[in-house]
């Protein structure tokens, strides 16, 4: 596979037009980004790396997998275990969740050394997330970290998506913490402006996209909501301007979705302009529409990418 994305794809209930009745569909920020990212780029293999239970959820969510085209060979199946689960409550253009994961298999999808090797084998990039890391234990980070940094010696290039969710962790410099030991093992960071200031205290962009560069990054691509994305790389630094959107309507999946835009754009040799430009129009597209999967019908939208 070209791509293989790590974490957990959780079940969601999400509200309709009627009110009180409820849609069941299946998301989480990682696998919003190899969704997209198949539909971005379908010439390009992506593989999943999380873990499911053996229930009939768990079964919907393979068949999920299998007709979004992603390579689920790395999907453990764990007796006992379900999909977590959420449910989602809408204000305008915003969302606020309740989780249920206490029985989610996905909290174990670092427990086979063995099995993360082989799968990081086959890929040509890695992208993980603050979540990912958020949902194990601390041997279980400790074992995903290993892999990915024994991948990364052996050329693989890693993505990762800090995506900041204190309600996650124990305590607030746990996540802190854990999150630059993860950008220490990674080549491209893409964090988010709004989180990183309220957390890690950072007076701008700038300062942002620093503090990963001085960690080891090589690529920095600060998402500022509406506002401009930073980069920073070893040819220097600059932005690119977001076109404004018409219609804001969910922003649920706007960062999973500029993921997957910019991954396909680097992954085709494209410049980081242009990338981030293809990105852009990608989460335009998708934040225009509710819920976290889109499906991206727009001619013009691929052509962007």
């Amino acid at each position: 596979m070209t791509v293989l994305s790590i974490g957990e794809c959780m079940a969601e209930l999400a509200p309709t037009a009627t009110q009180g009745e409820y849609r069941l569909g299946f998301a989480g920020d990682t696998f919003n980004t190899a969704w997209y990212l198949r539909q971005i780029a379908p010439e390009m293999p992506v593989g999943y790396l999380s873990a499911v239970g053996d229930d009939p959820l768990s079964a919907d969510l393979l068949a999920f997998m299998d007709a979004a085209g992603l390579d689920r060979s790395s999907v453990l199946q764990v007796a006992g275990k379900a999909v977590g689960l959420y449910l989602i409550s809408l204000s305008p253009g915003e969302r606020s969740f309740a989780y249920w994961r206490g029985q989610s298999a996905a909290r174990g999808l670092a427990d086979d050394e063995t099995a993360l090797a082989q799968a990081m084998d086959q890929a040509q990039l890695i992208y993980f997330s603050g979540i990912t890391l958020a949902i194990l234990n601390e041997a279980g980070r400790a074992r995903l970290l290993a892999a990915i940094a024994a991948a990364r010696a052996q050329g693989k290039t890693v993505v990762f998506d800090p995506n900041l969710r204190p309600a996650l962790w124990s305590a607030p410099d746990a996540m802190t913490r854990t999150v630059m030991q993860a950008a220490a093992h990674s080549d491209i960071v893409l964090p988010s402006f709004e989180d990183e200031a309220r957390w890690f205290s950072d007076g701008s962009v700038q300062a942002t996209a620093a503090r990963y560069a001085d960690q080891g990054a090589g690529i920095v691509v600060v998402k500022n909501g509406a506002g401009d994305v930073y980069h920073q790389s070893p040819d220097g630094s600059g932005i690119v301007p977001v076109p404004p959107v018409p219609a804001l309507v969910d922003t649920t999946a706007a960062g999973d979705s500029f993921n997957a835009g910019f991954l396909a754009g680097h992954l085709r040799g494209q410049g980081i302009n242009d990338s981030i430009a293809g990105a852009c129009a990608v989460a335009a597209r998708v934040v225009q529409s509710p819920g976290a999967l889109v499906t991206l019908t727009r001619p013009a939208h691929r052509a962007a990418i």
